[in-house]
């Protein structure tokens, strides 16, 4: 029988999760995801100095051309690099500071599909990663209506799931293990079985809602802290999953089986949402676990971009 991950892409497409090249070019993924932690952790490896030092270079030492937000030059040569192996899209990431900033998001996301551009990348290969405030969003139905693809990503709830939707994003990446780390704490306990895992609970709503009421917007779960995880999700239309836990998926023949099925959603006795910004902000407010992963993602991040704009400080 073959490994689990050769059995997983039979459902499902795969997306490597990570900011390091080398690692993406032995896991030939389909598509691949970055985020300001995973491009912090890549451009402090020595052998990824060249991207840095192309960046400073791009900018003529200045450091507010090189590096604004973790929209830059930097981000844009790592993602370029990784266009060069995986056929699909590679994701990169506004800076996480302009969360509750429409006008700034859009115009960050235009930069970014121009530094593309003036390497020679087309924009049909890029998506642009944006929070999954109520401001990121509606930056995100703008650029989808001028032809740039949007992955929103830090995805907790299915009040953010649906506005994606109905915004027309191309993509969303709702969280599994942040969901499941929230819980872990809240509940005292160790762990939940895969099937139980309220992460995977979250993004089986999600894809069923999708799927119920016809909605084109891929779903790709994210965050993943374990292979049962994937695995339970094995059918949602993309999975970003990590080299180690890729990896992990390589290295086990046991079956692996289809959990999630579009036609057996449309079955499903689902409501449907009327979404707009009062009752999206509410449903946030009643749910406590997406309203702190968000809060924390959107720090997370951001603190991640200042570290970044720290690498190249001391390279100037």
């Amino acid at each position: 029988m073959s490994n689990q991950y050769e059995q997983l892409k039979e459902f499902t497409i795969c997306v490597a999760d990570s900011g390091d090249v080398d690692a993406i070019k032995e896991l030939k993924p389909q598509d691949a995801t970055t985020n300001p932690s995973l491009i912090y952790k890549a451009a402090q490896m020595d052998q990824y100095a060249k991207l840095v030092d192309d960046a400073i270079k791009y900018g003529n030492g200045n450091l507010e051309i090189v590096m604004v937000g973790n929209s830059d030059k930097l981000a844009v040569n790592f993602g370029t690099e990784i266009t060069k192996i995986v056929p699909g899209y590679v994701s990169t990431e506004v800076d996480a500071r302009l969360s509750f900033d429409t006008e700034a998001t859009i115009e960050k996301a235009r930069s970014i599909i121009q530094l593309y551009k003036e390497v020679g990348v087309d924009k049909s290969r890029i998506l642009i990663k944006v929070a999954a405030t109520w401001e990121g969003i509606k930056a995100a139905e703008v650029l989808e209506k001028e032809g740039i693809t949007c992955n929103l990503t830090l995805i907790f709830s299915i009040a953010q799931a649906i506005a994606c939707a109905e915004a027309g994003c191309t993509l969303i990446s709702p969280f599994v293990g942040r969901i499941m780390d929230w819980y872990k704490k809240d509940q005292g306990v160790d762990g939940f079985e895969p099937k139980e895992d309220p992460g995977v609970i979250s993004v089986t709503k999600i894809y069923n809602y999708y799927k119920k009421y016809g909605f084109n917007t891929i779903v790709m779960g994210a965050s993943f802290r374990n292979a049962g995880q994937i695995t339970e999700l094995a059918g949602c239309d993309r999975l970003t999953i990590s080299p180690p836990l890729l990896n992990e998926l390589i290295a086990s023949a046991d079956k692996l089986e289809k959990k999630l099925d579009a036609s057996n959603a449309a079955t499903l006795d689902i409501a449907k949402v009327d979404m707009d910004e009062k009752t999206f902000r509410w449903m946030m407010n009643e749910d406590p676990m997406a309203t702190e992963k968000l809060a924390d993602g959107i720090r997370n991040f951001a603190a991640d971009v200042v570290k970044l704009e720290e690498i190249v400080k001391k390279k100037m």
